[in-house]
């Protein structure tokens, strides 16, 4: 990974300092979303200055052992559609 892009998220405006020293300590340049990881030390850029990668395949994969430790009830639908299902 060259650069990371950091999107909105309440854990992560929690965590921000921390956040911020990962990225630097790594040398990765990154991007946020929130204007006070840029406060905080973090790299910003325009939008339109961003490079932008697609992805050619996604891949859905469940992991149901993790589902149960979570008491989460995976979808039968979902289940069918998943590309591997970890049991």
């Amino acid at each position: 990974m060259d650069r990371l892009v950091v999107l909105r998220d309440p854990v992560l405006q929690i965590n921000r300092s921390q956040l911020v020293a990962l990225a630097a300590n790594s040398g990765l340049p990154a991007v946020y979303g929130m204007r006070e990881l840029v406060d905080n030390g973090g790299l910003s850029a325009k939008p339109a200055d961003l490079p932008i990668e697609q992805s050619t395949k996604l891949e859905l994969v469940m992991n149901l052992k993790t589902a149960k430790a979570l008491s989460l009830t995976i979808p039968p639908s979902l289940l069918l559609r998943a590309d591997q299902v970890i049991e």
